[in-house]
């Protein structure tokens, strides 16, 4: 399946490359959501949140009326997961929030699970060379993607696995490291980063995994409208 991604930036929707550089940028936020209307998921993402620059709350809250959205970006509490869902977010992704320095927070893993229920949660596993990156992908930690994925296995329903390496080049996913991650969990799992082609979109759902686009949608690369 084909998640649509929108990610918030100063009250505009943005696309970031590696998430750094800007190279698209749009404030008809009405026009992208009648666009992805009838989807059955949406990815919403506040950048400016995720990064610790401000919140895009509001915004947040008003396309997650309009859409199926699942909400990350700076969810780093569980009093923040309430309110996401209390927005209207149908699931919560958490990243940063997982993790230490040194690998993954049991503690506040299983306590978030307690409080919000495993099933409306994601973990975000974002990964650069192979290993998990945190905080606006500027911390790399001593922890592989797939230890990361086991240890969090018991307290969510999904991943969401991220190839910075990729993320807004339009050259192709990284197919086996996404195979590698589906191996490695019974959870669900959603790839990002660098998918470009209606093609990778179809070899990801005959693996069971689903493919959220940002760059090759609003580019034109690939037409929303044509896949389900």
């Amino acid at each position: 399946m084909l998640i649509p991604s929108i990610d918030l930036q100063g009250a505009r929707i943005v696309q970031l490359v590696q998430g750094e550089t800007l190279a698209i940028e749009s404030d008809e936020i009405d026009v992208w959501v009648d666009r992805f209307r009838g989807r059955p998921k949406v990815q919403l993402i506040d950048l400016d949140a995720a990064k610790g620059t401000g919140s895009n709350e509001r915004l947040v809250e008003y396309i997650c009326g309009a859409l199926p959205c699942r909400v990350g970006g700076g969810i780093r509490t569980i009093e923040q997961a309430r309110r996401v869902l209390d927005a209207g977010a149908t699931h919560v992704i958490v990243g940063s929030a997982l993790f230490t320095g040194e690998g993954v927070d049991v503690e506040f893993g299983d306590s978030l699970k307690k409080a919000v229920g495993w099933d409306r949660l994601i973990a975000a596993v974002d990964s650069r060379g192979g290993n998990v990156v945190t905080h606006g992908w500027r911390k790399t930690l001593p922890i592989t993607t797939l230890e990361a994925i086991r240890a969090l296995e018991p307290f969510v329903s999904e991943f969401l696995y991220t190839q910075v390496d990729r993320e807004g080049l339009l050259k192709g996913a990284d197919m086996p490291s996404i195979i590698a991650v589906r191996n490695a969990t019974a959870r669900r799992v959603t790839a990002a980063g660098g998918i470009s082609t209606q093609q990778e979109i179809e070899d990801l759902h005959a693996l069971g995994v689903d493919a959220v686009v940002g760059m090759a949608i609003y580019t034109g690369r690939i037409d929303v409208d044509g896949d389900v």
